[in-house]
């Protein structure tokens, strides 16, 4: 099999980047969801990775690859991962994971500065006549990255913004009410373990006082709960 490579393009140097990959208050910024083990999760994964500052290269203990790339004012972020093995069952998941990090690196930098963010996450079966596309109100969203959208989202939002990246399996679109936030709804990967299809929901906020996000929160799980009462 061959090597899986994710990428991004940034707007910023390599330079600006590289802390974000070794500093685990930053990292901690675009990587993963706010629980409570998110800090131990960053260590165990970056703290044992083989660094080259100079040549702006992070190899993680799995043997995932990060490679800083300078096109002259923005840098490509690489991801390469090895081939998957017959019996890493996970290497999917773990595919789409680091495309959506990957995509919330590039927006939090381009339009935070990479700030502190707060985030929702949910996670969990899709139930009947539901669909990634149907928790975004698709019918009014671009096909392709980068155009404009107005929708009412699932939970009863209403929500205006930009198609920030489109895969296979994930959409990810800005929220500008939100600081603004980016929003992506990513349909799980069909493998043998999974019994049905799951959706899985990343909501990262920016700029909200802490009753702002308690409600936003609040609507979102409650919304969540709700459905899920429907399978």
């Amino acid at each position: 099999m061959n090597e899986t490579v994710i990428e991004v393009s940034i707007a910023a140097a390599p330079s600006v980047l590289w802390p974000a990959l070794r500093d685990p208050s930053l990292i901690r910024r675009w990587f993963g969801w706010d629980y409570d083990g998110l800090d131990d999760e960053i260590t165990q994964i970056y703290g044992t990775a083989v660094a080259e500052p100079d040549a702006h290269t992070l190899e993680l203990g799995n043997g995932d690859r990060f490679a800083l790339i300078d096109q002259g004012g923005r840098t490509i972020v690489r991801m390469t991962r090895p081939p998957q093995v017959p019996d890493d069952e996970w290497y999917e998941d773990i595919t789409e994971g680091w495309t959506t990090f990957l995509h919330f690196l590039k927006f939090g930098v381009e339009h935070h500065g990479l700030a502190e963010r707060r985030t929702i996450y949910l996670d969990g079966p899709l139930i009947p006549g539901e669909s990634a596309a149907s928790i975004l109100g698709a019918s009014s969203l671009p096909v392709e990255a980068g155009g404009r959208y107005t929708a009412t989202l699932a939970p009863g939002d209403y929500a205006d913004g930009i198609v920030d990246f489109v895969s296979s399996l994930q959409t990810g679109v800005t929220i500008e009410d939100l600081g603004p936030g980016l929003l992506v709804v990513a349909a799980k990967p069909t493998v043998p373990y999974r019994a049905k299809q799951e959706l899985q929901i990343i909501l990262a906020t920016y700029d909200l006082s802490a009753d702002e996000f308690d409600e936003i929160e609040h609507h979102w799980k409650q919304w969540w709960d709700g459905r899920s009462r429907q399978e």
